[in-house]
């Protein structure tokens, strides 16, 4: 035998002696302490506090005294609270313009929905020229301010006869909000794999078909964050309601909380109870689909 077959075994050289080396860090934790970002989060913080002074204050204030609100400090909790305020603004005929403040919401939002969705599917599954330029057209809306066409609606509304009445809001109010509802839902439609519409027609569906059983239930996330965007426009919409409109019983929300100022201009807390009031809705409808929003905002944007 030679003498290579009796040589021993060595092992290889690369592998560690010793064994009271300290471990290594983890990958994991070393990438997350990458990613650490302080400054954003001081940013992020700051951003928090600037949002929540003005709320607290709203608050807090509103649960002042007429007398004790230039007594104190701005920022301290009222030592002897109160709902005096908020009792003086449900007085004030304040269920009447919630109503009329949610009837328009609902009315323009449902209108606003009803177009928006039925033009975004012909834009998406039609292969006509004219629907291309149809969408170049609904781009074009969002370059025209609402200010700029005030004295044209007015005159329009005035001329159908329906000048100091709810729909005079909510037709204009869902005009202004279509041209966003439609590049939002277009941008959505086109993310649904046409597998699916092919599908479907091969079993003999037609467009209504498509639209109702597939289309509508595959956009749920776009419809919420379309539905929850434009309610919190018309929610909030001063301008309409205050040229369209007259007769105190017409009066929105917005309207409400501009005359209570000004029929009690001193009293600020009674100003800011009507305020509290008036957005609690919004913002409740606001913190149940914030995540769908979000997510729907930016769907569709990605390719």
């Amino acid at each position: 035998m030679s003498a290579l077959s009796h040589a021993p075994t060595t092992e290889p050289t690369n592998r560690p002696t010793s064994t009271g080396a300290a471990p290594s860090t983890p990958p994991g934790r070393l990438a997350r302490a990458r990613r650490t970002n302080p400054l954003g989060a001081l940013g992020g913080l700051l951003w928090l506090v600037l949002v929540l002074v003005p709320v607290y204050w709203v608050v807090v204030t509103s649960l002042r005294s007429r007398e004790g609100f230039f007594d104190a400090n701005p920022l301290a909790v009222p030592t002897h609270p109160t709902l005096e305020n908020y009792r003086l603004v449900l007085d004030h005929d304040f269920g009447l313009y919630l109503l009329n403040s949610t009837l328009v919401t609902a009315g323009a939002t449902l209108l606003t929905l009803a177009v928006s969705f039925l033009a975004a599917y012909a834009i998406v599954r039609g292969t006509s020229r004219a629907l291309r330029w149809t969408f170049s057209v609904f781009l074009l809306g969002l370059a025209i301010p609402l200010q700029a066409t005030i004295i044209p609606v007015y005159y329009l509304i005035a001329k159908a006869q329906m000048y100091d009445t709810l729909p005079a809001i909510v037709l204009p109010s869902a005009a202004f909000a279509i041209p966003l509802t439609v590049i939002i839902l277009v941008n959505f439609l086109r993310d649904i794999p046409d597998e699916l519409f092919e599908s479907m027609r091969a079993d003999g569906a037609g467009h209504w078909r498509m639209l109702w059983n597939l289309a509508l239930p595959l956009s749920r996330p776009a419809l919420i964050t379309v539905t929850i965007y434009d309610a919190l426009n018309v929610w909030n919409g001063f301008l309409f309601p205050l040229i369209l409109t007259q007769s105190p019983d017409k009066r929105v929300l917005p309207l409400f909380v501009w005359s209570f100022q000004g029929e009690f201009t001193i009293n600020v807390p009674a100003i800011l109870a009507a305020v509290v009031l008036s957005t609690l809705p919004i913002l409740a409808l606001y913190v149940f689909g914030r995540r769908q929003l979000i997510s729907g905002l930016t769907a569709g944007f990605g390719k």
